[in-house]
């Protein structure tokens, strides 16, 4: 997609926000454009600074295995960041910084990609996309519909899933049911059957998901 690699090729030499001076190159995006899923996170880290791609630390690591739980790769999805640029010490992003890379560079990326499911992980990517002040624990697991007009006329809509962050899944390493980690399982294989075709979303934001009695020692 010529449209998407000018835009990514853009954001690489973005000066816009006043992350860029501290970090050492902008981080934009990782997979395939044509993925019929999304996957956004909040921002890159130490490693993806220093690589250059988005979730290729421990989180990133703990990502691959999460996808590959359910059969699917990197190279399945196309991955992405709320900002492309590292926040001091990897703190949470601020409000101007978010404005100005969402406008400048995730909402063109939104317009050009058109993915089917979109997977949000952490809550900056979930309130963001879904303009909502709710934390993580309360929107994960649930279908939400989501719109994207490309401010041109056009639109698109997906199915959107929020899922805990990986690099939340590190701290909290426990594989009880009910826990981050089993609750992610079960998330992801909703995710991945749904992005089959195999069922249909349940709820679309109003089902309370059931944690999964056995959690896999995948990840």
């Amino acid at each position: 997609m010529a449209a998407l690699g000018a835009l990514e090729a853009r954001a690489k030499g973005c000066t816009a926000c006043k992350l860029r001076p501290g970090c050492t190159q902008v981080v934009v995006a990782d997979g395939q454009a044509a993925a019929p899923l999304l996957i956004v996170g909040e921002g890159p880290g130490g490693d993806e600074d220093r690589v250059g791609l988005p979730f290729v630390g421990r989180a990133g690591q703990l990502l691959d295995k999460i996808l590959g739980a359910v059969g699917l790769t990197r190279q399945d999805a196309y991955i992405t960041n709320v900002v492309k640029c590292r926040p001091p010490a990897n703190r949470t992003p601020e409000p101007d910084e978010i404005a100005a890379c969402t406008g400048l560079w995730l909402g063109p990326q939104l317009s050009l990609l058109r993915p089917r499911v979109i997977l949000t992980l952490g809550n900056t990517p979930t309130q963001y996309l879904l303009g909502t002040r709710l934390g993580i624990t309360k929107t994960r697991g649930t279908w939400h519909p989501y719109r994207h007009d490309d401010g041109g006329g056009g639109s698109y809509e997906a199915l959107l899933m929020p899922m805990f962050h990986p690099a939340y899944l590190l701290r909290q390493d426990t594989r009880a049911p009910g826990g981050p980690k089993s609750l992610t399982w079960r998330d992801i294989r909703e995710a991945a059957a749904v992005l089959r075709g195999e069922k249909e979303p349940e709820g679309l934001a109003t089902a309370q998901p059931k944690p999964e009695s056995t959690q896999p020692t995948l990840f």
